[in-house]
């Protein structure tokens, strides 16, 4: 009844303290929710007509522009079920391989010698000595709060954080371009070469090579990229790939469950399963930044189009919980229909799953429902922070929220940019945010933009 008084008369303009999203927001789900049904039903229908296969690009969730780069898909951000596709065009085969082959890479954190070998290097006293500290005053403060609150994090969580900590300041040295082996002096980057024996054997598929800038030395050194863990254990440097790779494997050697996550536009971090939330948890340890994903857009100012967990258990796509706001963050997902994505991340999974307990299985079937639930729930709130967002800008200038552009509920809040690497090498990967690099600026000398 009061829907209807409000649209017989004109009602004043709401002011933006009063304003909630939350009912616009549940009602755009509930129109999402109606589209999805009508557009199963119309499938059910057409699959029962002909025999033809499902064309994704016939679908009425995908824009009808001639112009393929006209409109950015966004399809994979959107709250509409797909139907899996096998993949049939070159693109989306070699795209199914490429995916596939980096599938393997969680596989090597359950070598039991590895594990061991990682166990020796870790001050294990210290880090559950810090663990234990930390859940003490997590529990301290949850039982400030109320008797029935919970803490935020549970021990397993604090044993990650320490690890976090001890790996960031002592363990691993970042690489921006190695000393001179001969007199120590700084290098500048050459180019490429090819690997030698020992390095491909240590697992190296290329090397980047340096020169001394003292003209009087001239010397040369190499810096492999490992991929062997055992490798990056022993020189304990890298980039970004190093760390990430050796993290992962340290994280599994203390009982965590992990996920290396590939980001198409050359970066990669971890995850790590919280038992106390019950969901993945992002951890970078080149920024030594924890449970803090949307670091990448909003901190560093990064575009990203795909962002893939793979762990012993499978492979998914995590890109809505790395990007919030695909409009200002995303980029095109053209590398396969998302038909075709979900497709590949299903036969990974069944891959890795073929020969697990029935009991598991369930369990990680609960578990993907969970995290599909909470993906979702990305897309609500970024509707909701841009409704509100376009409301706050229609308002009179006096009822806006400081900052100058609107509020979006804390999910455009200035971010830190990013630490490590050059400054010059960090605008090279267009992950400056802010930073931007000035003319003659140290670290000019970037090392190869190729790899992580």
């Amino acid at each position: 009844m009061a829907d209807h008084s409000v649209k017989r008369r004109r009602s004043p303009r709401p002011r933006a303290a009063d304003f909630d999203a939350t009912e616009l927001a549940n009602r755009f789900e509930q129109l999402l929710s109606n589209r999805r049904l009508t557009e199963l039903a119309d499938r059910s229908r057409a699959r029962s007509q002909t025999p033809a296969p499902f064309n994704p690009s016939s679908s009425s969730s995908r824009p009808t522009s001639t112009n393929p780069s006209a409109l950015p898909s966004y399809s994979s951000l959107r709250n509409i079920p797909k139907v899996a596709t096998p993949p049939q065009d070159p693109a989306s085969l070699k795209f199914r391989n490429l995916l596939i082959a980096i599938s393997h890479s969680p596989l090597k954190y359950e070598n039991a010698g590895l594990l061991d070998d990682a166990l020796k290097v870790i001050p294990l006293d210290r880090i559950y000595s810090e663990a234990e500290e930390e859940t003490q005053i997590l529990q301290a403060q949850a039982a400030s709060i109320g008797d029935n609150e919970k803490p935020e994090w549970g021990y397993q969580d604090c044993v990650i954080r320490a690890l976090l900590r001890w790996f960031k300041r002592s363990f691993m040295t970042w690489v921006n371009n190695p000393s001179c082996p001969a007199c120590g002096s700084p290098t500048y980057a050459v180019g490429m070469t090819p690997p030698d024996q020992d390095e491909k054997a240590r697992g190296a598929s290329r090397v980047e090579l340096y020169r001394c800038s003292v003209a009087e030395c001239g010397s040369y050194e190499r810096f492999p990229r490992y991929s062997d863990v055992w490798a990056i254990l022993q020189s304990r440097r890298g980039r970004v790939g190093e760390w990430a790779n050796c993290f992962s494997m340290l994280c599994r050697a203390v009982g965590g469950r992990v996920r290396w996550v590939w980001n198409a536009e050359d970066h990669v971090w971890t995850e790590v399963y919280s038992d106390q939330q019950k969901r993945w948890v992002h951890v970078d340890a080149c920024e030594e930044a924890w449970d803090n994903p949307r670091l990448y857009t909003q901190g560093w100012g990064k575009k990203m189009s795909y962002c893939i967990a793979f762990s012993i258990d499978g492979a998914t796509d995590v890109t809505r919980r790395y990007v919030r706001n695909p409009a200002a963050h995303s980029l095109d997902r053209n590398r396969a229909p998302e038909e075709v994505l979900l497709y590949i991340m299903n036969e990974i999974k069944q891959m890795r799953r073929e020969n697990l307990p029935k009991e598991e299985k369930r369990r990680l079937f609960k578990e993907d429902q969970r995290e599909d639930r909470e993906l979702r729930g990305y897309v609500v709130q970024a509707l909701t922070a841009e409704i509100e967002k376009l409301v706050l800008a229609s308002g009179p200038t006096s009822s806006r929220r400081p900052g100058g552009s609107g509020g979006s509920g804390g999910s455009e809040q200035k971010l830190p940019t990013r630490e490590t690497g050059t400054a010059a090498w960090r605008a090279a990967r267009e992950e400056s945010g802010t930073n931007i690099p000035q003319p003659g600026e140290p670290g000019s000398d970037q090392p190869p933009r190729e790899g992580h």
